[in-house]
């Protein structure tokens, strides 16, 4: 189902994570649960992953994780500041210690001048940590796009799973 890459990466992920003693929360609108989904085909992923929000609507967004209207409204779903409040809502409705969170324009409508058709922001947290955010741009088709963020979620989590090379 997933690019062997990208579930060697997974498994070095989970890998990582167990021996650091990490569990993982996802929180995912323009990849639909992909993320998890690529961890989870890791047999024995189960000690690591705690859960994963698939939170698509705006709605969802605020429902599940705490997304404030008002941030919605001002900053749009797709943006750093909403990426930054889903990996936070993630963290605050789960007892895992690291977060990915990721909103975009995966296509192919949708985008615009301002925001693209490939523009996604992911959002990462450690608890205890503020979030932060990486603005991506991917080209390529809808699947492109997905499988692209799906791989840089991964490198954000492992970033996470060792602190210190968090950019």
């Amino acid at each position: 189902m997933f690019p062997a890459e990208l579930l060697s990466a997974a498994e070095k992920l989970l890998e990582d994570c167990r021996i650091a003693g990490l569990k993982i929360t996802t929180a995912e609108s323009c990849s639909g649960g992909l993320i998890a989904g690529c961890l989870t085909e890791i047999a024995g992923s189960s000690d690591v992953v705690e859960r994963g929000f698939v939170t698509y609507s705006n709605e969802a967004k605020m429902e599940l994780l705490d997304v404030a209207e008002s941030l919605l409204a001002a900053h749009g779903a797709v943006s750093a500041e909403v990426a930054e409040a889903m990996a936070s809502g993630a963290l605050a409705h789960s007892p895992a210690d690291i977060a990915v969170a990721v909103t975009g324009v995966a296509g192919p409508g949708g985008g615009s001048d301002a925001k693209p058709v490939g523009l996604v922001y992911m959002g990462l947290c450690r608890r205890g940590e503020p979030p932060l955010h990486r603005k991506l741009n991917f080209p390529g088709s809808r699947g492109d796009v997905r499988q692209a963020t799906v791989e840089a979620a991964l490198d954000g989590l492992a970033a996470l799973a060792t602190p210190s090379t968090v950019q």
